[in-house]
């Protein structure tokens, strides 16, 4: 099984957006409402919102046999040497086969400067948690996050470089 990283690109959209719905139902069950779930990816996943992180932040697509089975998106912050990294989803059936880690080191390369990775994980995704504290990350604190109607205890996460 070979993966591939590479930058998104445009006509890479339509796979994104399975990517993140397929993530997103299988990571948030049972933690988010469905029905908030499907207001936020139609959102946030909209073709209109990815055209515009493709030309204001990063994203990087994991691909098997030229399938897209992961991503992950990274933006700049106004600090120099810092980065957030704003999403990273792997298709179920792919995780824990190291492409997340494969992603996170592709978008960390991406700045010799960089210094500082930030995150924010629910606390109640376990699996984003372990995968974020395997990584190094350490937690800054915690806030309570109102995400469409829906309220959601969240942590803030760092990564020292």
């Amino acid at each position: 099984m070979e993966v591939i990283i590479r930058k998104m690109r445009k006509e890479d959209i339509t796979s994104v957006q399975y990517v993140a719905k397929m993530s997103w139902y299988d990571t948030y069950e049972g933690i988010i409402p469905r029905s908030v779930q499907n207001r936020f990816l139609s959102e946030a996943y909209s073709n209109k919102r990815l055209l515009w992180r493709l030309r204001n932040s990063f994203i990087y697509v994991a691909t098997i046999d030229e399938k897209i089975v992961g991503y992950a998106n990274f933006f700049r912050l106004q600090n120099g040497g810092e980065i957030e990294l704003g999403s990273i989803y792997i298709l179920p059936a792919y995780q824990g086969k190291g492409i997340g880690s494969q992603l996170l080191e592709k978008g960390m390369k991406r700045s010799k400067e960089l210094k500082i990775v930030y995150i924010n994980v629910e606390r109640e995704n376990g699996i984003g948690r372990a995968f974020y504290q395997s990584k190094g990350f350490q937690l800054v604190g915690e806030f309570d996050d109102e995400f469409e109607g829906h309220l959601l205890k969240t942590m803030r996460m760092k990564l020292m470089i």
